[in-house]
């Protein structure tokens, strides 16, 4: 395939395999001093495949494409919330906060103010990928692509008609396939086999069962733990907290990070008397360090990072802005000075499978899907949003930007889709040369010695 246009040439595969380490150990430096074990284990997990490492190089992937010409960006679509790291494994069910189940991007860790264009590139690069992994056609990819864009570009449109966008939603009602299925089988779970998971009745009272992933904490990290969740509870809009819960703490342990983004990151669970005083409507929390956003290193306007006080801040103002109705217990606090999101552990949450999809036409169902999942995050997290971070309306930016010019941004999306996919394949061979040789200072070595 020839290079992409508005793809930087591939330099050569020593100065690229060097890129690769220096820009991971720039981005990861200070959390791969505090827990080298966490990123070796991270970074085994990224050297599965190229999908996970695509996943968790998000770094990589924004100092590539700032160095790009983007055609589809101008002034007004240059600083809009953008989701950061929406690739295809970024979309899940939750539980909003008017009770209903309802299919989305999840995850905001790396949601930031930036380029639009940005997450419709991660994105068709992420398919890309994964759809090599599935054996599918440059062809079909394409086509697969095509469905994706023009469902994003049509509820773009569908939104410039109307001023109830925030009530959008994509929940049993308005979905089918394998999103319908999955949103159907979220509300099967339940909160009892959520907390019978995590949690024992000793005494009358539930506590936190005691497993290698739960430690206990001495009294002032604890008393630390507790004052947070006090602050926290500030950061709540007031007509969002649930009256009928106290957020009185049972129980507090310490945890790792989650997922392979979150490799390092300090990380509590607490427990909290819920609804009632009966031990089965208790609320689970997660408080988990938030991190510096993979888009920000590549943002020069200071005046985004003087928008938030810190990231746990920045979080969760993305996810309030870009959910309709975001859950009541999501806000932010402080540990020891640094920023933390707090969120519930929920039974109601839900990653999209591709395990069982395979074939291209229940594949093209849910890519169309997607397609309106992206364009609703875009268009409700502008003017409309409660943060007054974006003061443009993005659905006419958006159609103004592109105009004329869908056939023009279709094919230049999936040209730059096959080519970053090809890139990225090439650089996932290039990380696990460099990870095996002991070339990424601090983690490669370290721990790995001959068995005896």
């Amino acid at each position: 395939m020839p290079d992409h246009p508005t793809l930087v040439p591939a330099p050569d595969e020593s100065a690229r395999r060097g890129q690769i380490v220096d820009v991971l150990v720039e981005a990861f430096a200070d959390l791969m001093a505090a827990d080298a074990d966490a990123f070796r284990t991270k970074f085994r997990k990224m050297a599965a495949d190229p999908f996970a490492f695509y996943r968790g190089s998000a770094c990589l992937f924004y100092a590539d494409v700032a160095t790009l010409e983007d055609r589809w960006c101008d002034e007004q679509t240059s600083r809009t919330w953008i989701h950061g790291d929406l690739h295809a494994a970024n979309f899940g069910t939750y539980m909003d906060g008017s009770g209903r189940i309802v299919f989305d991007v999840n995850d905001f860790d790396e949601s930031y103010l930036g380029h639009l264009s940005w997450d419709l590139r991660r994105f068709c690069a992420s398919f890309a990928l994964l759809a090599w992994r599935k054996a599918l056609s440059d062809d079909v990819i394409g086509a697969v692509l095509r469905v994706y864009l023009e469902a994003y570009l049509d509820q773009v449109a569908a939104f410039s008609r109307t001023d109830a966008d925030r009530e959008f939603a994509l929940d049993r009602h308005t979905t089918s396939g394998a999103v319908r299925e999955l949103v159907l089988a979220t509300a099967e779970q339940t909160r009892v086999s959520l907390l019978d998971r995590l949690t024992v009745v000793e005494d009358h009272q539930r506590r936190f069962a005691d497993t290698p992933r739960h430690r206990r904490l001495a009294d002032a990290e604890r008393e630390e733990v507790l004052a947070a969740v006090v602050a926290y509870r500030e950061s709540i809009p007031q007509g969002a907290r649930r009256r009928e819960v106290a957020y009185d703490v049972k129980d507090v342990v310490g945890t790792g990070g989650f997922g392979i983004g979150s490799a390092g990151l300090p990380a509590y669970t607490v427990l909290l008397e819920g609804y009632d005083q009966a031990l089965e409507n208790d609320v689970v929390l997660s408080l988990k360090q938030a991190a510096r956003a993979a888009p920000s290193r590549v943002v020069t306007d200071p005046g985004v990072r003087a928008l938030f006080q810190h990231e746990g801040e920045r979080t969760v103002s993305a996810q309030r802005a870009m959910q309709s109705h975001a859950s009541p217990f999501l806000g932010h606090t402080v540990v020891r000075g640094v920023g933390f999101l707090v969120s519930e552990l929920s039974p109601y949450e839900e990653d999209l499978d591709w395990e069982d999809l395979t074939e291209p036409e229940e594949i093209v169902t849910v890519v169309e899907q997607l397609g309106r999942a992206t364009a609703k995050i875009h268009c409700i997290g502008d003017a409309d949003a409660e943060h007054e971070a974006v003061d443009v309306q993005v659905e006419d930016a958006v159609l103004a930007m592109v105009g004329d010019r869908r056939e023009e941004l279709i094919a230049d999306l999936t040209g730059f889709a096959h080519a970053y996919a090809a890139r990225a394949r090439a650089d996932h061979r290039l990380f696990v040369d460099a990870f095996r040789a002991g070339e990424i200072p601090g983690i490669s070595s370290s721990g790995d010695h001959p068995l005896t």
